[in-house]
C-alpha cells in the first residue's frame, strides 16, 4: 500500500488533480490518497468548488508519492516559503514525485528539477520555463520521467501520466485494465503532444 500526498492550494486546476487521483483510487487496494494543504480546513479550486484538506502540512507523515497539481493559483504559490519548504522536504522522502500541468513550476522553484528532464502545460510553457532556468525543459512531451519525478503537459495530460505511473509500479496490463475500468483512452507515447505545436513550441 503507497499513500499518495496530493498537495493542494488555492486556485489549483480540479481536472489535474482529481483525474489522475482517480486513476490511483481505482486500484484502492494500492493506494491510499490524503489531500494536504497549508492549513486545515476548506480550500477553493480554480473552477469554484471548495475541496476539504485531510492534512495541514505541519503532521508529521512521510508520503511515498508526492502528486503536485497545477492551476491558476500556482501564479502566487511560487512565492509561497511553506509551500516550497514542505515540498522540498516530502519529495526527500517520497518513492515517486508527480506533477500535473504548470505543478512543474512548483517543483522547480523548490529546486527539485534542476537538472532535470520535465515538462509542463504548453500554453504556459514560457512562464513555467522561467521558474527553473536549471531544468532541462522538453517542449514536445506528453508527459517526461526522470528517475522517481514524472512531470506532464496540461491538464488532461495528468491521466495519461498517472495511467504510466501505474504501469511503472505494477504493469502496462494493470494501467491498461484502470484505463478500462475510467472508460478512459489512455495516451501511451509520451513523446507525442498535439498542443506543443499547437502553442507554437515546435
Amino acid at each position: 500500500m503507497r499513500t499518495i500526498g496530493a498537495l493542494i492550494f488555492p486556485g489549483f486546476e480540479l481536472l489535474d488533480l482529481f483525474g489522475p487521483l482517480e486513476m490511483f483510487g481505482l486500484l484502492d487496494k494500492h493506494y491510499k490518497i490524503k489531500l494536504i494543504a497549508e492549513n486545515i480546513g476548506t480550500v477553493a479550486s480554480n473552477q469554484g468548488p471548495n475541496v476539504v484538506a485531510d492534512l495541514p502540512f505541519q503532521t508529521p507523515m512521510q508520503f511515498d508519492i508526492l502528486f503536485v497539481p497545477g492551476g491558476a493559483g500556482t501564479r502566487s504559490e511560487i512565492e509561497n516559503r511553506s509551500t516550497l519548504s514542505w515540498l522540498r522536504e516530502t519529495a526527500h522522502n517520497a518513492e515517486f514525485v508527480l506533477s500535473v500541468c504548470t505543478g512543474s513550476a512548483l517543483l522547480a522553484r523548490a529546486g527539485l528539477l534542476d537538472d532535470m528532464h520535465a515538462t509542463t502545460n504548453k500554453a504556459a510553457f514560457n512562464w513555467v520555463q522561467s521558474q527553473g532556468p536549471r531544468v532541462k525543459w522538453k517542449r514536445q512531451a506528453r508527459w517526461v520521467e526522470d528517475g522517481n519525478t514524472i512531470t506532464s503537459s496540461g491538464v488532461s495530460a495528468g491521466m495519461d501520466m498517472s495511467l504510466a505511473a501505474i504501469a511503472r509500479m505494477h504493469d502496462t496490463d494493470t494501467a491498461v485494465k484502470v484505463a478500462n475500468w475510467a472508460e478512459y483512452n489512455w495516451q501511451q507515447d509520451a513523446d507525442y503532444d498535439q498542443f506543443a505545436a499547437l502553442n507554437g513550441l515546435v
